[in-house]
């Protein structure tokens, strides 16, 4: 039965995925994908800091970390997004795209557990 949690919360994840990526924009720097993973992080930082003040499903955590996270952020496309920066040539940006996203995801796991410290009353 949890391998049907952690695949409708896959498929949740990767349609908004996929929602994210048909906002118009044009431009080199892959911003749609740090976004993406910036949000994911926040997400599964809310989930972490909610579940360690309420007791939450084991389903219900399968469903939303690892279903609903993991089918949302965009590991796989970062990866090759940063590789297609390195190898067009563009070292800098492909550079400034990589420690951006480990930064900022770092940074939104921590404000995920930040808010839900101020949503979630334990």
């Amino acid at each position: 039965m949890s391998f049907l949690f952690v695949g409708l919360g896959g498929a949740v994840g990767a349609m908004l995925r996929y929602a994210i990526s048909l906002i118009p924009y044009k431009g080199d720097f892959p911003v749609l994908t740090l976004l993406t993973n910036i949000l994911g992080a926040m997400m599964i930082g809310f989930i972490v800091g909610t579940a360690s003040k309420k007791n939450m499903p084991d389903n219900l955590m399968l469903f939303l970390k690892t279903g609903l996270c993991g089918g949302f952020t965009t590991f796989s496309t970062f990866s090759l997004e940063a590789y297609n920066l390195f190898n067009s040539g563009s070292c800098i940006l492909a550079i400034c795209y990589a420690l951006l996203s480990v930064v900022l995801c770092i940074a939104g796991i921590w404000a995920g557990m930040m808010i839900s410290t101020v949503v979630v009353k334990g």
